[in-house]
């Protein structure tokens, strides 16, 4: 049967089929999910990892223990409501039940599932009158012992479906000074103050939003100054603003209008107009309504000229250009309830539409409302992105490490890195000063993003050798394997390190989210009952301490007990349990790994010491030193150092023989997945990772392609300018018969015919190619 076609229906974006009568709550590990429950209506708590508990409190209109509305009794204490009493600011869900008016002081709960439940346990309830649920995951943390947390799923099967145009409106963020809805097929005007957050929903899902918004001050003075997409894309070189650095809209003054804080979509369009009388009539529709008349009537009141084309911010408008730059046009990528939240740098004059758009894609068929929220400048709201694992999972928002407040501290630059925000460079330093600071001292950087997994139980050991290129069941306890993880076609899915902590406890680093869904889906397909897959990366930050100087400033701090290797002693991929400063000191885990191709470590610590460690480890490097590193050093540092990036040199196209790491292959072993399409390829390899010097100082990019004469024979996939080395580098992938060092190439920039620049194939790594310095 062919993918994504199930009995002859193509699925829709590979979404679970929606029951109208079934809601579904998540429940994060540590936090609480509040909800209410009708007469006949049941509620069902699911642990999907296996090994956490649940704790459910059940409230009456009064407040008061309602637990026999659900025929159970409930005795046990209520643990993250009390704590969420003795920090109300850390949890959100105290501000739901305030709202319903209810004081949950006196909670108790029914406590369910455990350390033992297997994964996908649940529990089901009926309820027999009207209450309120707070479903709570309790939390330890692991380096002090407790099991890895994970979330909790709750699904409520009501008595009556939910009908098309019902779906229940997102929380309010804050309490909004202004909440209204803009019906289908309209446009509303409203006015916003400096500093105020403007929030535009999609009730529905799939229903485009045009926003304008005008300078009020300059509108007083008759001049009318609205966001300017052109300018807009100039100052900040993307084709639209998105939360962060390039986060801005700007008038053709260049003001700031509104800044983005938030966008849970990551599609929008700012080159097309708000749809016009004109493009309705030219499709045969005379007389449909539309946003830019439905804006001029709006706008009136404020004496802002008509116009027959409104140049609008359109949210959740679906475009792009194909490789002919012809402008495409598709259904929204928006959800129920997605939404996008803007900070006003001024006051303004704003306008949001429902576009009523029915003959095409643009609002999958079916126009619906759009709802507009703004809330006072005295909030504070994160900046962040949001993302979905997998195409049914909930969006997940940019966090901050545990190590933000430092390092924003020491820099404003941060760019969004796999769901978290990393610096970019730091202020007084930049890129080629904290790079040498890692080639000749120290330096440190935060790599918290790495996603972690416990890896448990008796068939641990069966799913990681299944799982990974390498051959598992030589990893010793304390040993920690570089790997590749591929598909059944030898593609890879990421790179990633194991350390064994016991003889059936692994703990999986890799970059992608996504690997430990595939983990979980392997161990089913293979019936490997008797493993439990468990996030952990909320439970462990991670700082890399990296430079010749490493090991020093290390040796200060880290004291492990008898048990464990003494840090002096520790050897490459090798890891140490320790503490900071003595056996009352801040748990750790410290790793001999690194990203920079020098001597270093990774310092692993729970959330709520990380910034002690990275007080201690500063402390420390007094004397040394010791800097901070960003994203744009460790770019060059690992590719003078060969080592390979996800999305540059390999994808799931790509197989470890071609990202250059055929060395993680263990074809020799037992099987594992895509071994026996890494057998085929192994025999008849096609392309192969190469190093490349190149003449003068212009940098190779990412995609550009190589040719010899005419045709061309590989594309870059990174490329730099090596301070330590004095020339021109770049890392690219190539066929096999131009492999050979001495090889001349040429890179191919603007259409790749009419500029080359002259290249050299030569061995990688550029820098210690030996690796003498990382092995020291």
């Amino acid at each position: 049967m062919a993918i994504g076609v199930e009995s002859g229906l193509v699925r829709s974006g590979g979404l679970l089929p929606e029951d109208p009568y079934v809601e579904t709550y998540i429940v994060r590990a540590g936090g609480a999910t509040v909800f209410d429950v009708g007469p006949d209506e049941r509620v069902t708590v699911t642990d999907p990892e296996g090994g956490q508990a649940a704790e459910l409190a059940v409230l009456g209109p009064d407040g008061r223990d309602a637990a026999a509305a659900l025929g159970v009794r409930a005795d046990a204490e209520a643990s993250v409501v009390r704590a969420a009493l003795r920090s109300p600011g850390a949890y959100g869900f105290l501000t739901e039940l305030a709202a319903r008016g209810l004081d949950p002081h006196d909670a108790v709960a029914l406590r369910l599932f455990g350390e033992t439940s297997p994964p996908g346990a649940s529990q089901s309830f009926a309820c027999d009158r009207a209450v309120t649920l707070v479903v709570a995951a309790p939390a330890g943390r692991i380096v002090d012992g407790a099991p890895p947390p994970s979330d909790l799923l709750v699904s409520v099967r009501r008595t009556a479906p939910r009908r098309y145009g019902e779906h229940e409106l997102p929380p309010p963020l804050a309490e909004p000074r202004l909440d209204v809805r803009v019906d289908k097929a309209s446009a509303l005007a409203y006015e916003v103050k400096a500093g105020e957050f403007i929030q535009v929903i999609d009730v529905e899902g799939k229903q485009c939003s045009d926003f304008l918004a005008f300078h009020r001050a300059k509108l007083e003075r008759g001049i009318e100054r609205g966001l300017d997409s052109t300018v807009t894309r100039s100052l900040m070189g993307n084709a639209y603003p998105t939360p962060g650095l390039q986060g801005k809209f700007y008038d053709a003054e260049m003001e700031p209008l509104v800044e983005v804080v938030r966008d849970t979509v990551g599609r929008h369009d700012t080159f097309a107009l708000a749809c016009t009388a004109k493009y309705y009539e030219d499709m045969g529709y005379p007389g449909h309504v539309n946003c830019t008349d439905n804006f001029n009537a709006q706008l009136d009141p404020y004496e802002i000229a008509e116009r027959k084309g409104w140049p609008a911010l359109n949210f959740f408008y679906n475009t792009s250009f194909d490789s002919d730059m012809v402008m495409t046009m598709d259904e929204p990528w928006s959800r129920p309830g997605d939404y996008v939240l803007l900070r006003a740098m001024t006051d303004l004059v704003c306008a949001s539409s429902a576009c009523p758009d029915d003959i095409d894609p643009a609002n999958g068929w079916q126009i619906t409302d759009v709802h507009v929220r703004v809330y006072s400048p005295e909030n504070r709201f994160s900046v962040a992105i949001a993302r979905r694992v997998t195409a049914d999972a909930d969006p997940e928002l940019t966090e901050e490490t545990t190590f933000h407040p430092r390092t924003s501290e020491l820099t404003k630059s941060f760019v969004e890195y796999r769901g978290y925000w990393l610096p970019h460079c730091f202020d007084n330093e930049g890129a080629i000063a904290e790079y040498w600071a890692c080639r000749e001292k120290a330096a440190v950087m935060d790599l918290s993003p790495l996603r972690k997994w416990e890896i448990l139980g008796p068939d641990a050991l069966d799913l990681v050798q299944w799982a990974v290129t390498r051959d598992a069941r030589r990893l010793s306890v304390g040993q920690v394997v570089y790997t590749a993880v591929t598909n059944e076609t030898g593609g890879m899915i990421d790179d990633a390190t194991v350390f064994r902590l016991a003889d059936d406890n692994f703990r999986f680093v890799g970059g992608d989210p996504y690997d430990g869904v595939w983990l979980k889906e392997q161990a089913a397909a293979r019936g490997l009952s008797r493993v439990v897959v468990k996030p952990s990366t909320d439970q462990l930050h991670n700082l890399a301490v990296q430079g010749p100087e490493s090991r020093e400033i290390l040796a200060k701090l880290v004291w492990t007990p008898p048990t464990q290797t003494a840090f002096p002693d520790l050897k490459w991929f090798r890891f140490t349990i320790g503490r900071i400063g003595g056996p009352q000191g801040i748990p750790i885990v410290v790793s001999r790994t690194g990203y920079t191709g020098e001597l270093g470590y990774e310092v692993w610590c729970h959330p709520s010491d990380g910034p002690a460690v990275w007080d201690a480890i500063f402390g420390a490097g007094e004397g040394h030193g010791l800097k901070p590193l960003g994203l744009e050093a460790l770019d060059i540092l690992r590719i003078e150092s060969g080592l390979i990036f996800a999305g540059y040199e390999f994808d799931d196209q790509v197989d470890p023989f071609e990202a250059g790491i055929g060395f993680t292959v263990a074809l020799d072993g037992e099987d594992f997945s895509g071994r026996d399409a890494l057998v085929e390829r192994a025999a008849h390899p096609q392309r192969v990772l190469v190093g490349l010097e190149l003449e003068g100082n212009e940098t190779a990019g990412h995609g550009d392609e190589l040719y010899v004469g005419r045709q061309r024979v590989g594309v870059v996939t990174s490329g730099t300018r090596s301070p330590i080395l004095k020339k021109n580098i770049a890392l690219a992938r190539v066929a096999v018969q131009v492999k050979e060092p001495g090889t001349e190439l040429e890179v191919g920039k603007l259409d790749g015919l009419q500029k080359r620049i002259p290249a050299t194939v030569v061995r990688i790594p550029f820098y210690d190619p030996e690796k003498t310095r990382p092995r020291s």
